[in-house]
């Protein structure tokens, strides 16, 4: 009986990880090992990134929303303490994005705030 390799398997494979390699500079985007290391490496960081961005708009929004709630004259913390008290349950993204493009109603939101903090 003939001897069975994996032939289009691996073939497969490796145009795979060649195809993912595509666009990159030299060697990494024809040699099948150099290829290899870049597009571990370069998924590795997409995994680890994925989650960072999430940590970055967090943050982006917390300082937009600081930012308007200290012109108000009060500070993120009071702010968010107040919001919890009134039982207001919009996300920082919500906030930030009113704070923005809709001042009015943000203002409304920190004279709610004020109010829950001051009873």
């Amino acid at each position: 009986m003939s001897r069975a390799i994996n032939g289009t398997v691996s073939r497969r494979r490796r145009k795979k990880v060649l195809r993912m390699a595509k666009g990159f500079r030299s060697v990494r985007s024809v040699a099948f090992r150099k290829a290899r290391e870049s597009v571990e490496r370069g998924l590795s960081y997409a995994y680890r990134d994925r989650r960072a961005r999430k940590r970055e708009f967090r943050r982006l929004w917390i300082a937009r929303i600081n930012a308007a709630v200290r012109a108000g004259g009060m500070t993120y913390s009071q702010f968010m303490h107040g919001l919890k008290k009134a039982n207001v349950e919009l996300d920082r993204k919500v906030l930030s994005d009113m704070a923005i493009h809709n001042e009015q109603s943000f203002s409304a939101l920190m004279d709610t705030a004020r109010a829950q903090l001051s009873s």
